[in-house]
């Protein structure tokens, strides 16, 4: 420690201890004596009001929910769902009716079905728009990957809005194949079925073919398009199919090997070449119908996008050159990103692009090469279901409660008898806040002190010298210390900081217990790190005064968010607003409608969340109504997919009820009503409740 900072720390506590009525030295008598190196005026306290504006600013709100997500003026979070329309839904609003009026536990997630049908607009009417600007002589007709979301609610509502633009699916099972035939309402619809295919399958496809539908079963291995000539000769039809190409382009970040050499999907250039001269020998050379390409999911980067779309292209043309005349689909795959982060180009989270610039580099990247070859332009297909989906669900939790660093009491008091450790604490945080001007390093350099400090009172107590009593004040003093070093580093605004000051905000944030599972609503963000936007839905226009990780109800110690959006990737801490008891406090995890829904596991047996359907209505009061609720998974349900039974386990509690009967431990009208209280919990949401006992 300084010779400076001692000396003062020395004066205070001699001064402090002689007139106890004086708790510390005037900042401004201080100062006078401050040497050199001690940093300028503290700041003003001249602050300007919170606003709605700086919470948008603050959680990065136009980054990833423009145009859908604001913050409106009375500090709430809205939701404009419509497409080229105002009507703006408050979402806190929407949360206290479904409170009272639909007596909904939480979480819930919150569709809102028109956030569906405008996406799916807008993906077809920007390449509407540039293939009319381009003067592309062909159509787009895209399809919905099915496995995003599974959801028949959100099939429905997106096929519903695509019915114009002749949409449709896309499939990549045996189950995912049975639920989408029967949607295939037009002829002109196309399914696409990628992934591995058995002969049940590929025989059901082919005879949807026979009787007119457009099933078209993507070759993923050349064994694949044996199989289906196999079929098809015993059906006695000509195929029809497509080709997942396996390029030399690669994608970029997690899904990066859903391309390229190390692609567990797509045939060779080689076995291509093998296919068209099959084709040829039985001349069917119209069987083939698409040439097909994944990048991957969350295409980070537009310039892979290019690389794969012109390679693609290529391959397409010199098919028609080698004379498959009948291929008439160019299929771009998945991959449309969505800005889950703010302002940055992540692998998981950020985009550099918008749907503008997506569809110019399909459309524009396809014409150029076609037109260079003296090709047909082909039907452009894209399976882009991320893009369609994630933004039209929001989960809402409530905070449940809250764990901070103990600080010390304001009331407190040294006594003669206290231990050294005890005094030598209280001295460094009397003359720290007597000095409120310290430079970065004299700030290290009394945290190093503080930190040995508590080593010593831990080692004490471990040994036995020091009480309880005193080793809970030294925890106090420890943190509450610490708690104003980085407050007076935050202060500084300084660009760089000694490692240990930049790791205080990680020691320093509270925990709020979040009531969900991490593990059944955002398992993306435990398996792969995939951060959501996330932010309290109302107290906006309140500056958030608290920084915290959330943690969920489960028993693993994974089960805990402390990765948050920002532009530099490193935040660990979310702004959050005290609770107030008995008072709600919501918190909102936004983008979540892709694969959320399906991957969720059921870890401590957290099932399926209540969840509701909401259309935007200027008609009804706060421009929205409630279509549908459906609730979610009881104690019950849960219980029976680990095959645990209610009339098994009510068996066994009561023989065990009636052996403490036996034994003189409880009365009988005390075990019928235990028996009562036990079975009653088999129908309850397998979430936290409050139980009137």
């Amino acid at each position: 420690m300084t010779e400076w900072f001692v000396e003062q720390r020395e004066r205070l506590f001699i001064f402090s201890h002689n007139f106890p009525f004086i708790l510390f030295l005037s900042a401004a008598a201080l100062k006078n004596n401050l040497p050199n190196e001690i940093l300028t005026d503290v700041p003003s306290s001249d602050v300007q009001a919170w606003t709605s504006a700086d919470a948008q600013a603050l959680y990065y709100v136009d980054a990833w929910g423009q145009p859908y997500f604001s913050v409106n003026e009375l500090g709430n979070m809205g939701i404009k769902p419509v497409y080229k329309s105002n009507v703006c839904m408050d979402l806190h609003k929407l949360v206290e009716e479904l409170r009272d009026k639909e007596n909904l536990s939480f979480p819930v997630v919150i569709r809102f079905m028109d956030l569906l049908r405008s996406r799916v607009i807008e993906l077809n009417e920007a390449f509407r728009a540039a293939i009319q600007e381009a003067g592309y002589k062909n159509v787009y007709q895209g399809v919905y990957p099915i496995k995003v979301n599974q959801m028949h609610e959100v099939v429905e509502e997106i096929l519903e809005a695509g019915h114009p633009y002749n949409f449709g699916l896309e499939c990549g099972s045996k189950s995912e194949l049975i639920a989408t035939l029967p949607y295939l309402e037009k002829d002109g619809m196309l399914l696409i079925c990628n992934g591995y295919k058995d002969a049940t399958m590929l025989h059901l496809m082919l005879t949807f073919q026979k009787i007119g539908k457009k099933v078209l079963p993507v070759v993923e291995k050349y064994s694949e398009f044996k199989l289906i000539l196999q079929i098809a000769d015993t059906l006695k039809i000509q195929p029809q199919f497509g080709i997942r190409v396996r390029l030399s382009s690669t994608g970029i970040g997690q899904w990066a090997t859903s391309s390229g050499d190390q692609s567990k999907f797509g045939v060779t250039i080689s076995e291509l070449l093998d296919i068209v001269e099959a084709l040829k020998e039985r001349q069917q050379e119209e069987a083939l119908k698409l040439v097909h390409f994944h990048l991957g999911s969350q295409i980070s980067d537009i310039k892979f996008l290019k690389n794969a779309i012109k390679e693609t292209a290529r391959v397409y043309a010199k098919l028609h050159q080698q004379g498959m005349k009948g291929v008439e689909y160019m299929d771009v795959g998945g991959g449309l990103g969505v800005n889950y982060e703010a302002g940055t180009i992540d692998p998981l989270n950020g985009i550099n692009y918008g749907f503008e610039e997506y569809v110019n580099c399909v459309v524009y990247g396809i014409m150029e090469v076609c037109d260079y070859e003296n090709v047909p332009h082909p039907i452009i297909v894209s399976e882009s279901g991320r893009a369609i989906t994630a933004h039209h669900s929001v989960l809402v939790t409530e905070a449940i409660g809250s764990t901070q660093r103990p600080e010390l009491n304001p009331e407190f008091e040294l006594y003669p008898t206290d231990h050294d450790v005890l005094k030598e604490l209280w001295k460094t945080l009397q003359t720290l806040r007597a000095t409120p001007t310290l430079r970065l390093n004299q700030l290290l350099e009394v945290y190093h002190d503080t930190l040995e400090l508590r080593q010593q009172s831990d080692t004490l107590f471990t040994f036995g010298y020091l009480d309880l009593e005193q080793k809970a004040q030294t925890e106090r003093l420890y943190w509450t210390i610490c708690k104003e070093i980085n407050d007076r580093v935050h202060a500084a605004k300084s660009e760089w900081l000694p490692q240990e000051l930049d790791d205080l905000d990680d020691h320093l944030v509270d925990q709020y217990l979040c009531d969900f599972s991490l593990f059944q609503s955002m398992l993306d963000y435990w398996s792969i790190d995939q951060r959501f936007p996330i932010m309290p839905i109302h107290r906006l226009n309140e500056e958030p005064t608290r920084r915290a990780t959330l943690v969920d109800l489960t028993c693993d110690s994974d089960g805990k968010i402390r990765n948050f959006i920002c532009p530099d990737y490193d935040k660990h801490f979310l702004e959050v607003h005290p609770l107030r008891e008995p008072t709600p406090y919501y918190l909102g995890f936004f983008l979540m409608g892709a694969y959320q829904d399906i991957l969720g596991d059921t870890h401590n047996l957290f099932g399926r969340v209540n969840e509701v359907h909401v259309y935007a209505d200027e008609e009804e009061p706060n421009d929205y109504f409630v279509e549908k609720v459906i609730r979610g998974a009881t104690v019950e349900e849960m219980l029976a997919t680990v095959q645990y039974f209610p009339n098994q386990l009510h068996k066994r509690m009561q023989t065990l009820l009636q052996d403490k009967v036996a034994q003189g431990l409880l009365r009988p009208k005390k075990a019928k009503e235990l028996l009562d209280l036990y079975a009653g919990f088999f129908k309850d949401y397998s979430y936290f409740s409050s139980h009137n006992v």
